[in-house]
């Protein structure tokens, strides 16, 4: 674990290059453009009422938030092979647990590794995440979820994320 405050996330070697080529694009040409649309729409005129040059500064933030996150993904992120398929659960697993009497299928881990797929994700900094690394299945816990409540659940596998 890094000295700093942003946690290591886990991530395919696929993941960390779509991460750093979508970093690449977002601080070079993208960067660019925005800053070409900010100029154009500032050369507009009365910038009050000029909706342009407003739509573009708020693109500009969100897209230089998005660099300062990818940043800190990138820059703490342990990247290689999923965890062995020993039935662990750890980031980067996909887990299938009963909670609170429901079952469940999730991938522990950081958002980023999933893509574009619909899975949910959990962090292992989450409640539930830290709860239950390191269990195995057949093995259960509770834990205190966000609005106090104890909630129990039961490991049925976990398997390397195939992505």
């Amino acid at each position: 674990m890094s000295t700093n405050s942003a946690p290591v996330a886990w991530l395919t070697q696929e993941s960390y290059d779509r991460l750093k080529a979508e970093l690449d694009h977002l601080s070079g040409p993208g960067r660019t453009e925005i800053v070409a649309r900010i100029e154009q729409a500032r050369s507009e005129g009365d910038l009050k009422e000029n909706g342009g040059y407003h739509a573009a500064k708020e693109e500009q933030g969100k897209a230089e938030a998005r660099i300062r996150q990818l940043t800190d993904l990138l820059n703490n992120a342990h990247v290689g092979e999923p965890p062995a398929d020993d039935g662990v659960v750890e980031p980067g697993m996909l887990v299938e647990a009963r909670i609170a009497g429901d079952t469940e299928t999730f991938l522990l881990g950081s958002r980023e590794i999933a893509g574009d797929s619909s899975i949910d994700v959990y962090s292992e900094k989450s409640p539930l995440g830290a709860a239950i690394n390191g269990l195995k299945a057949g093995e259960s816990t509770t834990y205190t979820a966000p609005n106090g409540k104890s909630i129990e659940v039961e490991i049925i596998s976990a398997k390397p994320y195939a992505g």
